[in-house]
């Protein structure tokens, strides 16, 4: 090689280490000017077992100087110069058994429902995820389609206009410019799986691979006509469980390849290539091996936006697997983390008020989003007094359940503890470094574009705790109750 080739080649080595980072990563941190918060006020809002403190304003302070922390006190520690994930949202599905459950309130019971959840005085929720077809959650299996028909010339949501199109357009009158929608399939039509049946199991038959991705583009377009906007869907609910309901299973590889040969290239033909695509939608414990698979496929990896999880990998009798996740936004920085679905199974009703359930999900949000997760969406948005309608039987709890024998709503400690999220935290907020010092509590913070902090903590002891919250240069002393969850803004 002579001397002007290796200069030649130096100089192109220089350019790309030298060259601009991917600016679609979304989980780099990020510098900014580090505000001295000394005499501004903090709001605290609390809700707190054997209370009745409800998302309630607690106590109103200023910070004063930090003063250096000792070990033997308890510490917040929030980092405003290092923002993390952009926020997506939080919200929860509208599913066929919550529209049946909605349409037998009166309209003034729909109206205080509708309110609760994304009025501006409610918990503001922005994201809804609804099922392509049936799932459990519903009064029987249906799908768009006469059976048979792999062409789709009889493909109709007429079922969907009759009871959850109405409850969808309602919410979205509310939710306005941040609305995120998104669908998941539970199961394709019987005849296009191996084992003939939208229950148990089975396989997209290779055959039908074209012919399911159509279904995917005719759902958005008669979901769009309707007036809904499509933001994105899942390829598969709980691709990796045989379930005695609307079930269907994909190895890695075929989801893979379904999305890279099939489902992408549909969308994008169909002039849906805007359309978000997540894949697994499935619980934390196999979640890298799906990751891995699909996202070091540069030709799959082009059409994927991120990946989705649930949260049920503990039926094993294990801890939730956090770490799963922050390695995948280690792994795939510009790819993000969805939380999609997570319920507190086995409804019974003296459960309706059980303090664990609601501190099930402080632990998860919590962690979710300090692990890089961008969005989290419950799972039914209403359920009755039984935890139903289910036509299996897979009674589950909601955050809110409605009597339809009396109309009356119940509020689930769960729904004021997901409201100390998404009450406070709006679109577009920065996930902003935090960590404390104790296993005892538990906390996470955004920034939002107005400038406004929201620190969340959960205290899950029987004591109350007194802790310093330390923003930067400044600190303030606040007391949690025990059980209790607290919103701070400032």
């Amino acid at each position: 090689m002579n001397f002007k080739n290796c200069k030649i080649i130096v100089f192109l080595i220089l350019i790309i280490g030298c060259s601009k980072p991917n600016d679609n990563e979304e989980n780099k941190s990020t510098s900014v000017f580090v505000e001295n918060y000394k005499n501004k006020t903090l709001q605290v809002y609390t809700t707190a077992k054997d209370t009745e403190l409800r998302l309630t304003k607690t106590n109103k302070q200023k910070f004063t100087d930090k003063v250096q922390p000792l070990e033997t006190e308890v510490s917040v520690f929030v980092n405003p110069k290092k923002t993390f994930q952009k926020y997506l949202g939080i919200g929860g599905a509208i599913t066929d058994a919550s529209s049946e459950v909605f349409s037998k309130l009166n309209e003034q019971q729909q109206s205080e429902f509708l309110e609760a959840y994304f009025g501006k005085d409610g918990i503001r929720y922005n994201i809804i995820r609804t099922s392509i077809h049936s799932s459990d959650f519903g009064l029987g299996s249906h799908t768009y389609i006469n059976e048979g028909d792999a062409d789709l010339k009889t493909f109709s949501i007429e079922k969907d206009r009759e009871k959850r199109i109405p409850f969808i357009k309602r919410a979205i009158q509310l939710i306005n410019d941040d609305l995120v929608f998104y669908a998941s399939p539970w199961s394709p039509p019987a005849f296009m799986k191996s084992n003939k049946n939208m229950l148990q199991g089975g396989k997209l038959l290779p055959e039908f691979r074209q012919s399911w991705a159509n279904y995917y583009a005719k759902f958005i377009k008669a979901y769009e006509k309707e007036g809904i906007p499509v933001w994105g869907l899942t390829i598969q609910n709980e691709p990796m469980a045989v379930q005695r309901w609307e079930s269907c299973i994909y190895t890695a590889a075929e989801e893979r390849d379904f999305l890279k040969n099939y489902l992408g290239p549909t969308l994008e033909k169909a002039g849906l290539g805007d359309k978000k695509i997540v894949v697994w939608d499935h619980n934390r414990d196999l979640i890298s091996e799906r990751a891995n698979t699909i996202f070091e496929d540069p030709e799959a990896s082009k059409y994927a936006w991120g990946i989705g999880f649930h949260w049920y990998e503990t039926w094993t009798g294990g801890l939730p697997k956090y770490d799963n996740l922050k390695n995948i936004k280690e792994s795939f920085p510009s790819k993000n983390l969805l939380f999609t679905e997570g319920c507190q199974e086995s409804f019974a009703t003296e459960r309706l008020q059980f303090w664990p359930n609601a501190e099930r999900y402080g632990n998860s949000m919590i962690n979710d989003f300090n692990s890089g997760v961008v969005g989290w969406t419950d799972w039914n948005i209403l359920l009755d007094e039984r935890g139903g309608p289910n036509h299996v039987q897979n009674f589950c709890f909601a955050p809110i359940h409605a009597n339809t024998k009396t109309g009356n709503l119940i509020y689930t400690p769960t729904y004021y503890y997901i409201g100390h999220f998404s009450k406070f935290i709006e679109p577009g907020a920065l996930r902003v470094s935090t960590t404390t010092s104790r296993s005892n509590i538990e906390s996470t913070s955004f920034r939002n574009e107005n400038g406004k902090m929201v620190t969340v903590v959960m205290n899950k002891t029987d004591i109350k705790i007194t802790y310093k919250l330390i923003v930067g240069s400044s600190e303030s002393i606040i007391e949690i109750a025990p059980r209790a969850i607290q919103s701070i803004i400032y």
